[in-house]
């Protein structure tokens, strides 16, 4: 059975924009996180394991050289289903970009966009802050390496 895939952030913008209550985009985040591919158990490491975040998450990153570029691309798991939708956000939107613009994308102005600044607790805020410097800080080792 094929695995259902992540949702492409052009829709998750306009689905948010479509859903007046905040039950219901609290469920859609829900539902996204559904969505993510599995996360492998050997990908479950220390150095993958992001600190600053209240429930466990990981994130995977993977470097491919495409036209001269680095492009990273992200996995990521939660223990926590809103967090795991919040990982399925920052994959839609940062996951297959090259590492200059990963480095130079503010996932946070996209966050307080959606709203969920206002709706989620500080401990989950800071957790999506912790996730965005954890991809951003991938981005730029990625480019000091490239240099």
């Amino acid at each position: 059975m094929p695995q259902p895939q992540p949702a492409p952030i052009t829709d998750i913008i306009e689905n948010f924009s479509l859903l007046e209550e905040w039950d219901d985009r609290y469920r859609y985040v829900i539902e996204l996180g559904r969505k993510l591919p599995p996360f492998p158990e050997v990908q479950r490491t220390d150095a993958n394991k992001v600190q600053g975040c209240v429930s466990q998450v990981w994130l995977a990153t993977a470097v491919e050289q495409r036209d001269g570029q680095p492009f990273l691309t992200f996995a990521g798991d939660s223990d926590a289903h809103i967090v795991r939708g919040l990982v399925a956000i920052l994959i839609a939107l940062l996951s297959g970009r090259t590492a200059s613009e990963i480095a130079g994308e503010d996932p946070v102005t996209l966050f307080e966009q959606l709203g969920l600044g206002e709706h989620l607790t500080p401990q989950r805020s800071n957790g999506f802050r912790s996730m965005v410097a954890r991809m951003r800080a991938d981005a730029h080792a990625t480019l000091a390496k490239a240099a």
